[in-house]
């Protein structure tokens, strides 16, 4: 048997895109911020945040990025196609180009760029592009390489 015979391209497909809206309150931002030691005042502080260049309170760029990341593991893990999948994040570099602000409606998206063979880990490696965009402005952007494989059969 080679290893063809374990090849499901199924499992992550190039032009293959995942999208999730969603929004963060104050509370979230202030709460992500100090549970990460992130105490810039620009995530907590309302009379500082107004007084900054942005005027407002904004995201930590690790709660956005983290949010991309949960995306992209979330839906190439997921089961709810039957396809069973084991999913190993390799990397993701963001850049941040503009601020994320509470109360505003903020699109997640990943897209696989190519797809790959390895047969050294025995599934395929995808690359991602990826965005956070508010009002149709990326926010953040990132890139990302994952591992999807078929999980190994118990016993």
């Amino acid at each position: 048997m080679n290893d063809m015979t374990f090849r499901d391209p199924a499992l992550i497909v190039t032009g293959e895109t995942c999208v999730r809206t969603m929004r963060y309150s104050h509370a979230q931002i202030a709460d992500f911020a100090r549970s990460t030691g992130d105490s810039n005042p620009l995530h907590h502080d309302i009379e500082r945040a107004r007084r900054a260049i942005h005027g407002e309170i904004i995201a930590s760029g690790q709660q956005t990025a983290g949010q991309l990341m949960g995306l992209a593991a979330s839906h190439f893990s997921r089961g709810d196609d039957g396809v069973a999948r084991e999913v190993l994040c390799l990397n993701f570099n963001f850049a941040f180009r503009a601020p994320v602000f509470a109360e505003q409606e903020l699109t997640l998206s990943w897209t696989v760029g190519k797809v790959e063979w390895s047969t050294r880990l025995g599934g395929w490696i995808g690359q991602l592009d990826g965005s956070a965009e508010m009002a149709g402005r990326a926010c953040v952007i990132g890139r990302g390489t994952m591992l999807v494989k078929t999980p190994k059969a118990p016993g």
